[in-house]
C-alpha cells in the first residue's frame, strides 16, 4: 500500500523519483507526487489518478530541478483521492514536505491543538498534519527556544555490524535539527509511519523514519536513497540497509546515520539485494501476472534447489534454528496467514498433520491478536507472508513471541520485517513478484509448506520410504507445469466463452478445497466478478439452490480417494443445467454434459495442489483480460498490506 522514494546526490533527482514511482505502481495507489529542494526553495507536483496520466504529464509541463527530493504513490486512507490530498504535503511555513505511509490513528487530537495555534490545512489527510507537527518542532529545535522537557535522548548507532564502512557508521545526526524534530513528533504520534521528510534550510538531506510500515536506505556512490520497497531502487543499488520499527535516519550524499527511539543504539545491518533490475520488468509477456505464472516451472526449481537430502530422505533448511530435539517437541503448530497465504496455509494443515501427525491450527493473522487463544507450551506459530511485511501477520508474530513462544516464517522477500524478526524460518526465493494477484509465491509457498512438513515427518515418524516418493515427486513438478502452461490457449478460450460471467462457484475437497478457495479469490480479485468457493460436499447443504445455466461451477478434482463423490457431485450439477469446467487428472470420467475439461498431470497427492492450481491463475488471467481490466493493478487493492 503506497510508495516512498528519495534520492540524494549530485544527479538531476526528478526522473529518477519518476522511474521509482513507476516501479512501486504494483503496490496499489490512486495519485502520485514528488517534491525536490531546488535553489532554496521547495517545489512540489502531484496529480490524482495514474503516473502516465497525471504526474508524468505535468512534469513535462511543469518540470521541477533539484538534486534532492522525495516521491509517492498515494492509496486513500484520510480523504477521497484527489489532488489537494496527493503527497507530498507541506507544514505551515512551507518549508517542510513530507510524504508518509500508514495511518496516524490520533490526528485528530493533534489537528485540534494545530488549529488552536492558528495552523491552516488544505488537505483531509493524516499526513498534512504530521507535516505541521514536524514543522513546529523544527522551529522550536532551530532557534533552541521552548523546547520543554522531553525523553532520554536517542542515541545514534556506533556502527557495528558495517562491515567496515567508514562513510555509514553511524553517530553525529543527533545534532542535527530536522531529525530532532522528526522525534520529537513522532513522540507525539500513535499510529503507523514510513516517511519522509525534506526541508528547504536543510540542503542535501533528507530524514526518514519507520513504524509498522517498511523503509530502506539504499547506499550509492555519493548518492543516497530511501524506498518503501527494493524495487525502486534496484537498478541504482544492491547495498541496503532495511530500517527497523522506531529507527529514524538521516541520509546525505555522504552518509547516513540512523538513531533509534526506543532504545539508546540502532541496530544497524548492510544486506544485498538477491535481484536484478531486470528480474522485475516485464519482458515479452503483456503483464507482470502472466509473466509471473509462467516463471513458475524454475521459481518451484528455485525454491527446492539445495534443500533435498536424498540419502536422508528429507529436506533440510539453514535457517529454521531448531535442533533435532526442538522439532520432535513441538506439540502442536498454529498456522497465521491472511488472504492468499491463507489459503496456502489451509495446504499446510493438511501437509503437516498427514505427513508429521503434528496437529495444526490456521487462523486468520488479523483475528489471532484478538481471540485470546490458549496457546500450549510447545506450541510453535508459523506465518506466511509473500512481502514479509504484511501487518497483520507481523502483529500475530509479535503476539507469539510475548506470549514467550518460538516463531517461524516462510518468506519471499529477504531481509523483510517478518524475516528478521522470527526465530527461524524459509525463504521462498520466488524472485520480486510485481502483480497484486500472487500467483508465482503461491505456489512457492505450498512447495515451502510441503518441504517443512517432509522435514517434520522425517524427525518424527514418516518413513524413508515415502521420504524417497516425496523428494522424487518434488523434482517431477517444474516440468508437469510446463505441461499444464502448454494448454493456455484452450484455457483462454473457457475463461473469454465462461468466465465472464456474473458469478461463479469454485468447489473442491480435502486438499483441492484451498485451491477452489484461492481460485475464487484469483477470479475476483482481477475480474471483479463475484466468485465463491465451497467444499464440495457442502453443496446439498445450500449452494445448490443458486446452480442455474447462468453460473459456472469450476470443479477441481483429483484423482484421489474421494473421486467417486466428487463425480457424483458433478452428476448433481449438471443435472440442472450448471455448466462445468472441471480441472482434473488423467483418466478420470467427467460427466458428459461438463462445457469443458483441463487435464493436468499427476503427482502424488500431497503435491498435487501446485499443479491444480495453474489453470485457475490462467483461467483468471484470461478472463480479466477478455473484460479489459487492469490485469497487474486491480481496483481498490494493494500489493502490501500494511495497514490494518
Amino acid at each position: 500500500m503506497c510508495g516512498i522514494i528519495g534520492f540524494v546526490g549530485k544527479k538531476s533527482a526528478s526522473p529518477i523519483l519518476l522511474e521509482g514511482l513507476r516501479r512501486l505502481e504494483y503496490r496499489g495507489y490512486d495519485s502520485a507526487g514528488v517534491a525536490l529542494l531546488h535553489e532554496g526553495s521547495l517545489l512540489v507536483r502531484k496529480k490524482k489518478g495514474k503516473i502516465n496520466d497525471g504526474l508524468a504529464r505535468l512534469l513535462k509541463s511543469e518540470p521541477v530541478k533539484g538534486s534532492l527530493g522525495i516521491g509517492h504513490t498515494r492509496w486513500a486512507t484520510h480523504g477521497a483521492p484527489s489532488d489537494k490530498n496527493s503527497h507530498p504535503h507541506l507544514d505551515q511555513s512551507g518549508k517542510i514536505s513530507v510524504v508518509h505511509n500508514g495511518v496516524i490513528e490520533n490526528y485528530d487530537s493533534i489537528k485540534q491543538k494545530l488549529l488552536n495555534n492558528g495552523h491552516v490545512f488544505k488537505s483531509d489527510t493524516d499526513t498534512e498534519i504530521l507535516a505541521h507537527l514536524i514543522g513546529e518542532y523544527y522551529e522550536k529545535r532551530r532557534t533552541k527556544n521552548g523546547w520543554g522537557e522531553h525523553p532520554r535522548e536517542p542515541k545514534a548507532s556506533d556502527g557495528s555490524g558495517l562491515s567496515g564502512a567508514s562513510p555509514h557508521q553511524t553517530n553525529g545526526n543527533g545534532e542535527n535539527p530536522l531529525t530532532l524534530a522528526v522525534c520529537d513528533a513522532l513522540r507525539e504520534v500513535i499510529g503507523t509511519y514510513g516517511l519522509a521528510v525534506i526541508c528547504a534550510e536543510q540542503p542535501n538531506t533528507i530524514v526518514t523514519a519507520r513504524r509498522g510500515s517498511p523503509l530502506i536506505i539504499g547506499i550509492g556512490n555519493g548518492e543516497n536513497f530511501i524506498a518503501s520497497d527494493a524495487n525502486a531502487i534496484v537498478a541504482h543499488t544492491k547495498k541496503v540497509v532495511y530500517l527497523n520499527d522506531y529507527d529514524v535516519a538521516t541520509i546525505t550524499p555522504e552518509r547516513f546515520d540512523v538513531l533509534n527511539l526506543g532504545t539508546d543504539t540502532a541496530n544497524v545491518q548492510i544486506s544485498k539485494l538477491e535481484f536484478d533490475a531486470e528480474d522485475a520488468q516485464r519482458g515479452k509477456h503483456a503483464h507482470f501476472m502472466l509473466k509471473e505464472i509462467y516463471e513458475q516451472p524454475q521459481t518451484i526449481a528455485n525454491a527446492v534447489r539445495g534443500r533435498l537430502d536424498f540419502e536422508g530422505a528429507t529436506a533440510r533448511f539453514g535457517g529454521l534454528n531448531m535442533s533435532i530435539a526442538e522439532l520432535r517437541g513441538i506439540e502442536r503448530i498454529v498456522i497465521a496467514a491472511s488472504g492468499t497465504s491463507w489459503h496456502a496455509a489451509l495446504v499446510g494443515e493438511y501437509l503437516i498433520e498427514e505427513l508429521a501427525q503434528i496437529p495444526v491450527e490456521v487462523e486468520f493473522a488479523h483475528e489471532f491478536c484478538y481471540r485470546h487463544a490458549p496457546l500450549e507450551r510447545d506450541t510453535v506459530l508459523l506465518v506466511l507472508s509473500q512481502s514479509g511485511e504484511t501487518a497483520d501477520t507481523l502483529a500475530a508474530l509479535r503476539e507469539a513471541k510475548r506470549r514467550g513462544h518460538r516463531t517461524l516464517a516462510i518468506v519471499n522477500v529477504v531481509g523483510s520485517t517478518i524475516a528478521r524478526e522470527s526465530d527461524g524460518g524459509i525463504y521462498m526465493h520466488a524472485g520480486p513478484e510485481v502483480a497484486v494477484a500472487s500467483t508465482k509465491a503461491f505456489t512457492c509457498t505450498l512447495l515451502c509448506t510441503a518441504l517443512l512438513a517432509l522435514n517434520l515427518g522425517r524427525v518424527r515418524d514418516l518413513s524413508a520410504a515415502d521420504g524417497k516418493r516425496l523428494i522424487a515427486a518434488l523434482g517431477r513438478i517444474p516440468d508437469q507445469i510446463r505441461q499444464v502452461l502448454a494448454e493456455r490457449e484452450r484455457i483462454r478460450q473457457v475463461a473469454v466463452k465462461y468466465m465472464q460471467r456474473s458469478s461463479a462457484f469454485f468447489i473442491g475437497r480435502t486438499h483441492a478445497y484451498p485451491v477452489a478457495l484461492e481460485g475464487a479469490q484469483k477470479l475476483k480479485e482481477i475480474s471483479y466478478r463475484h466468485a465463491e468457493a465451497y467444499q464440495t460436499s457442502e453443496l446439498k447443504h445450500g449452494p445448490l439452490a443458486l446452480i442455474s445455466p447462468d453460473v459456472p461451477t469450476v470443479a477441481i478434482v483429483p484423482n484421489d480417494e474421494l473421486l467417486d463423490r466428487n463425480i457424483g457431485a458433478l452428476h448433481e450439477i449438471a443435472a440442472r443445467s450448471g455448466p462445468l469446467y472441471v480441472v482434473t487428472h488423467p483418466g478420470v470420467q467427467v460427466p458428459d454434459g461438463a462445457a469443458a475439461v483441463i487435464v493436468v498431470p499427476k503427482n502424488e497427492p500431497e503435491l498435487d495442489p501446485i499443479l491444480l492450481t495453474i489453470p485457475l491463475q490462467l483461467l483468471a488471467y484470461h478472463a480479466s483480460v477478455a473484460l479489459g481490466h487492469d490485469v497487474d493493478k486491480p481496483r481498490n487493492l494493494a500489493k502490501s498490506v500494511t495497514v490494518e
